[in-house]
């Protein structure tokens, strides 16, 4: 899912392109996509748009009347930038918003249809799609202890509930955890003053450094490479590779369907973390350390 500062990277090559511009026609093909039916989508049609804006994971654009589309690409959707009229081709086209300088495309990869299009009014009607968390680069440290420490989750999921903290989903959360050397599984209210300094410099550095690096990568272009597995990343998406700081290998934790990438040596002091299907299964013979488990992966082979 397009996180923090993907979704940076896409605003600002939008502003680049469509603010100040008229919005000529609205082309939805997806069933799934539109949830609101007050004000009506066709509203919007002939507006100019007048700002547009992060809302945690969505892109709100802000048009006159104040009227505002709120743009939520969940996992798979992504945005794309195209000739004018361009043909919105299914099953992956979603929705296409025509301008006079080109249009802008809504694509969604898979079967399950999940990305959303709000139309709402005014700033009571952006605030009903905010969840209300944190805006960590624009936080100061005691204001990040206090959301962190407001219940005893671990850190994971911490970092990755929109209510708590806004714009970090499970790519970033994990370089976040890397670089401040935490596990993934440390409970928020166990954690030492130093440790949650730690957190925080961490995420405002890892955040920020990633803003730079797409902004770097994109140009004066449209983001066409939006991924949540980018070969620079530390240890998401890296599960057996080589730790950049150590040399250890990546380990992970499944869960449905995601996963938590971590070093075993840089983040839990040797100790490897319990995937709960497979320690359910092993019980006592599950490995504790990456030695025990080279040793039983050796074996199977």
């Amino acid at each position: 899912m397009p996180e923090l500062p993907d979704i940076v990277i896409y605003i600002e090559a939008l502003e680049k392109r469509i603010l100040g511009q008229e919005i000529e026609k609205i082309r939805v093909v997806s069933p799934f996509l539109l949830r609101t039916a007050d004000p009506p989508l066709a509203s919007a049609e002939g507006k100019r748009v007048r700002e547009l804006r992060r809302v945690g994971k969505r892109i709100a654009i802000g048009l006159d009347d104040d009227l505002w589309l709120v743009l939520h690409l969940m996992i798979a959707g992504r945005l794309h930038w195209q000739k004018r009229g361009a043909k919105v081709s299914r099953p992956r086209g979603l929705a296409a918003f025509d301008f006079s300088n080109g249009t802008l495309m809504w694509t969604e990869a898979g079967s399950k249809k999940r990305a959303s299009l709000h139309v709402v009014r005014g700033e009571a009607g952006l605030d009903a799609l905010d969840p209300g968390g944190l805006e960590v680069l624009e936080a100061d440290l005691d204001g990040f202890a206090k959301v962190l420490t407001s219940a005893n989750h671990t850190l994971k999921r911490a970092l990755t509930d929109p209510r708590l903290f806004s714009g970090i989903g499970n790519a970033y959360s994990d370089e976040i955890l890397f670089e401040a050397r935490l596990s993934p599984l440390a409970l928020t209210q166990k954690l030492a003053p130093d440790e949650i300094a730690r957190l925080f410099a961490a995420v405002r550095t890892t955040l920020t450094r990633w803003v730079e690096e797409l902004r770097t990568e994109t140009g004066d272009g449209f983001p066409e490479k939006v991924t949540a597995f980018r070969e620079s990343m530390a240890v998401h998406g890296r599960y057996k590779e080589p730790c950049v700081r150590c040399g250890a290998k990546i380990q992970r934790i499944r869960y449905a369907s995601n996963e938590t990438n971590y070093c075993p040596f840089c983040q839990t002091k040797g100790k490897l973390l319990a995937d709960r299907a497979l320690s359910r299964l092993l019980r006592d013979d599950w490995p504790r350390t990456p030695e025990e488990l080279e040793l039983l992966t050796n074996k199977k082979s």
